[in-house]
């Protein structure tokens, strides 16, 4: 999946942003996202994380020429159980559309797998709030309920 769309990023300054698959060989550019968003328990192990990458069902970066700027992260077998894992944006990049362009290609690649998922805090407002925009609905709303260890 490959796309370029412009986008006025600041005022009077355009970027090109593209969409593109990456991978772990990106984890200096992948831990610098999670730090500048307060991710921290990404951080603590490098190989763990790139294991973490490695094994990811799929991945779609955000790139501001060749600068990772954000991606979303997915997990599971993409029939059964798909789990959006990350969806993550350098904060100089948020609020243009981008986080929201990512969310509906993966619910678009992945519209016939059974369960789609993505898990966030209960506080989160925001977050709350933009997954609801998609219809996304709680597990109890759902007649199910989750269990975490």
């Amino acid at each position: 999946m490959n796309a370029t769309i412009n986008m006025n990023l600041k005022v009077g300054i355009k970027f090109m942003i593209n969409y593109m698959e990456f991978d772990s060989s990106m984890i200096e550019a992948i831990k610098d996202i999670y730090r500048k968003e307060s991710w921290n328990s990404y951080l603590k192990d490098d190989e763990k994380l790139i294991r973490a990458f490695d094994n990811s069902l799929y991945i779609l970066g955000v790139f501001d020429d060749c600068k990772l700027v954000g991606f979303i992260r997915c997990v599971g077998d993409g029939e059964h159980i798909l789990v959006v894992q990350d969806l993550i944006i350098d904060p100089e990049y948020q609020q243009r559309g981008i986080g929201t362009y990512l969310f509906k290609t993966i619910m678009q690649k992945y519209s016939k797998t059974r369960m789609f998922m993505v898990i966030t805090d209960i506080e989160d407002i925001v977050d709350n709030k933009f997954y609801r925009l998609f219809n996304m609905k709680k597990l109890e709303d759902m007649n199910m309920i989750g269990y975490i260890r």
